[in-house]
């Protein structure tokens, strides 16, 4: 249900690790929770972001959502695909639909993160 090659946060973003970068975006069930997803803002390449802290916005019909970073470091790189098609979130969010790049500070962070198996768990425990 959950790709196992990625970490995942208790609020519900997923993480690629590759080498010192960490590409984020959010689960299928928070794109699920959060319905039709119609406006993305992502934060400037350059920004540091702090794990833990919002970095961005989800912005769907019936609810605003943040985009919490899983961990701390500097933006890379946005998926600017995600400005004109939103949506993309909706129908590839573990693929085309990522949303922002990342370049560790401090890669002692991920041991924060949760496997797949334990983010089922917490999920299927709130719901």
């Amino acid at each position: 249900m959950f790709p196992t090659e990625l970490k995942y946060t208790e609020t519900h973003e997923w993480v690629r690790i590759e080498d010192d970068f960490a590409t984020i975006g959010i689960t299928d069930y928070a794109q699920g929770e959060l319905g039709d997803i119609v406006f993305v803002e992502l934060p400037a390449v350059g920004k540091k972001v702090k794990a833990g802290q919002p970095s961005g916005t989800i912005e769907a019909v019936k609810a605003v959502s943040d985009l919490v970073s899983a961990v701390s470091g500097e933006v890379v790189e946005v998926n600017s695909e995600l400005q004109g098609a939103p949506d993309l979130v909706n129908k590839d969010c573990y693929g085309k639909g990522w949303m922002i790049r990342l370049k560790m500070e401090n890669s002692e962070e991920i041991k924060n993160l949760l496997t797949a198996e334990q983010y089922e768990k917490m999920e299927k425990k709130t719901h």
